[in-house]
């Protein structure tokens, strides 16, 4: 073999490692991700998590009463959130559970930003679902056209 094909195989074998590695990310991200909505969108209509031994802030319990009174907002996120984690759960429509997530996230982290702080899990949820988005960056180009 010659110095310029054992370059060529390197590089070759170098491109597919990095596309693995890309491959995996995206697909723990998206199982990350997935679990999470999938798993706390059930838990709005099951109850099966039990609320923080702490409390909840007045401010936070007064948001989620009265997203509960309207009779419809909570049922439609919580099921937005069962449908969205289910499409990344079975890498079917990512790029539309994405779309539906994303004002979801955004009032997640304002939700703990202004009424129950902690904004760890909230960044991660951000991280995971922007990874995922540049990941698929493709498929948005006609949103911002």
């Amino acid at each position: 073999m010659t110095t310029h094909s054992l370059q060529a195989s390197a590089l070759t074998l170098s491109a597919r490692h990095g596309a693995t590695v890309a491959n995996v990310s995206a697909a723990v991200a998206r199982y990350l991700l997935g679990t999470t909505f999938f798993v706390f969108g059930l838990n709005g209509f099951l109850n099966f998590i039990p609320p923080p031994a702490e409390g909840i802030p007045a401010a936070a319990a007064a948001f989620g009463g009265a997203l509960a009174q309207t009779g419809y907002m909570f049922p439609l996120i919580k099921g937005t959130e069962v449908l969205a984690g289910a499409l990344l759960l079975a890498n079917r429509w990512v790029s539309l559970a994405l779309v539906l997530l994303a004002p979801i996230v955004v009032n997640i982290i304002a939700f703990h930003a202004f009424l129950a702080p902690g904004l760890g899990i909230p960044l991660v949820l951000l991280v995971l679902g922007s990874f995922l988005a540049w990941t698929r960056r493709a498929t948005f180009v006609s949103l911002f056209r």
